[in-house]
């Protein structure tokens, strides 16, 4: 098949839409489909076969677009619908697939040019523009939300990446053809952490005696590590030896949250590094002592659970729903999103190594049994026959599957 693919986002950059935009480029390319990525002028470019990236002209002064709805991105999607009309005219697709919200201008363009949709779905996009306190108004979200019902019934295949996702597709109808496709860790199934890359990254940090404690991911307000910084000094009175590493900053953030640590006497404590390539951060993975989610909301399941998973190490997580997806008490410590609990959960792991153990066999045990890149596969060649040959497909929900 021909694909014409719609990622309203910086691409490549190492954060959670981008990287499922990688892993279904990565799948389509490796089934032997050819397809044209419409994106952001913003990101790394990578190569798979079979794929070109095509990116909109860059506006001066947009050096990065940050997270959640924007005035950037706005401008950005209005040059990704010229564009993609212009490779439309010039070009027979058998498939657009859109991402986000490009499947908002996916699905009419779709149907004026007469072919098939496929709405890659990592979010409910209304809710969005609460949690990120853009178009936070009523009426702003009830027209969001009746676009996001039309689209949703007018594709031909919806791709969602949770059961919380699955369950809304199906109230909005449960006709709707759509498959739930959880990510899996990138890399991790590609090469196994060399224990002398391990060596390597603890000789550099030159951090001997210490436990680390890591986070991996961006800095939004929602990833709760202001919640981490306030329970870390309780952690710290009862065990000296830990220190928190925080992998994902921009270099702005990583001084900023320096200070930030500075000011609770938490220097000693704390590390805040940049940003690292997916394949490097599986490194640090095997390295931490203990693998930590604080998101204080939301129900999109965090990318970087996946990645825990596969490294088998002890997790501690709040327990809201974009976590209660995928981990369980079995596979880490689920505590309320505040910092007396996070401490809690923390310091319960430091003092039980047989728990941590336990946790980390079961965690790993799930990544390799579920989500795996076998299943992943399986999935897409699912979802991209039955719009090959028209056959709906009999997907159980993921509640059913459990």
């Amino acid at each position: 098949m021909k694909i014409l693919m719609l990622s309203p986002q910086p691409f490549f950059e190492p954060r959670g839409t981008p990287i499922s935009v990688y892993q279904r480029l990565e799948a389509l390319s490796t089934l032997g489909h050819h397809i044209d990525l419409i994106t952001y002028p913003v990101g790394k470019d990578v190569e798979f076969p079979n794929v070109r990236i095509h990116r909109v002209r860059k506006i001066k002064r947009v050096q990065h677009v940050r997270i959640g709805p924007s005035r950037a991105k706005i401008v950005f999607d209005i040059l990704m619908i010229f564009k993609a009309v212009r490779m439309l005219l010039t070009n027979r697709y058998d498939v657009i697939h859109s991402h986000e919200e490009g499947a908002f201008f996916g699905v009419i363009l779709a149907k004026i040019f007469r072919t098939r949709h496929v709405y890659d779905m990592h979010s409910v996009l209304s809710k969005q523009l609460g949690n990120f306190d853009f178009g936070n108004k009523p009426v702003f979200i009830k027209a969001f939300e009746a676009l996001e019902k039309m689209v949703l019934k007018k594709s031909n295949a919806v791709i969602n990446v949770g059961a919380d996702l699955d369950e809304y597709v199906k109230s909005v109808d449960p006709n709707i053809q759509t498959i739930t496709i959880e990510n899996v860790a990138l890399h991790a199934y590609q090469t196994s952490v060399q224990p002398e890359a391990v060596d390597e990254l603890a000789e550099k940090l030159n951090l001997h005696g210490r436990i680390p404690i890591l986070y991996t991911g961006t800095y939004e307000r929602y990833q709760g590590l202001d919640m981490v910084l306030e329970c870390a000094n309780r952690v710290v009175k009862q065990n000296s030896k830990v220190i928190f590493i925080f992998v994902g900053a921009k270099t702005y953030q990583a001084q900023e949250w320096t200070d930030k640590a500075a000011a609770r006497n938490l220097s000693d404590h704390t590390l805040f590094l940049d940003v690292v390539p997916p394949e490097n951060s599986m490194v640090f993975l095997a390295y931490a002592s203990l693998l930590i989610s604080p998101r204080l909301n939301g129900t999109t399941i965090p990318l970087k659970i996946y990645s825990y998973l596969h490294a088998g190490k002890p997790i501690v997580a709040t327990n809201i729903n974009a976590h209660t997806q995928v981990l369980t008490p079995d596979t880490a410590v689920l505590v309320d999103p505040n910092a007396n609990a996070f401490a809690d959960g923390i310091l319960k792991v430091l003092a039980d190594p047989q728990l941590g153990e336990y946790l980390g066999e079961n965690a790993h045990r799930l990544a390799q049994e579920k989500f795996n890149y076998q299943n992943y596969m399986m999935k897409v060649t699912q979802i991209y026959n039955s719009l090959e040959t028209g056959v709906r497909l009999k997907i159980p929900s993921v509640t059913e599957q459990e």
